[in-house]
């Protein structure tokens, strides 16, 4: 599972990035799961997933559907171990203990499809 956040990674670099994972995983199944972000609904967001409809299945996520959402269970899951109880004196040592958090996550790959599966959503 790959996570974006959208301060992490400008909105073009994501169409590079999700097509470079399309050649990366050539002939395997791949899903693109987008919440209700306004640049995800975007003209010209909408034109580029049409020329990709031959690989890339989209699904997009129902308004406030929390629990249909995996990048919920994402933050609720960095919130309850890198932040829970962290009181830091600068932005900075929040932003670090997020980043922490998202490596670890990010990096565990049961984590991550344990957070698909509680959704029930079928790929």
């Amino acid at each position: 599972m790959v996570l974006f956040h959208r301060r992490m990674v400008p909105c073009g670099n994501r169409y590079r990035i999700v097509t470079a994972l399309g050649v990366h995983f050539a002939g395997d199944a791949v899903s693109l799961i987008w919440d209700g972000l306004p640049s995800h609904r975007s003209k010209a967001m909408k034109a580029w997933i049409a020329t990709q409809r031959t690989w890339l299945p989209v699904k997009q996520l129902p308004p406030y559907g929390y629990e249909l959402n995996p990048i919920e269970m994402v933050w609720g899951n960095i919130k309850s171990t890198e932040l829970a109880n962290l009181c830091p004196d600068t932005i900075d040592e929040a932003r670090a203990a997020t980043e922490t958090g998202l490596e670890r996550v990010g990096t565990n790959y049961d984590l991550c499809f344990n957070f698909l599966d509680y959704t029930g959503l079928l790929l």
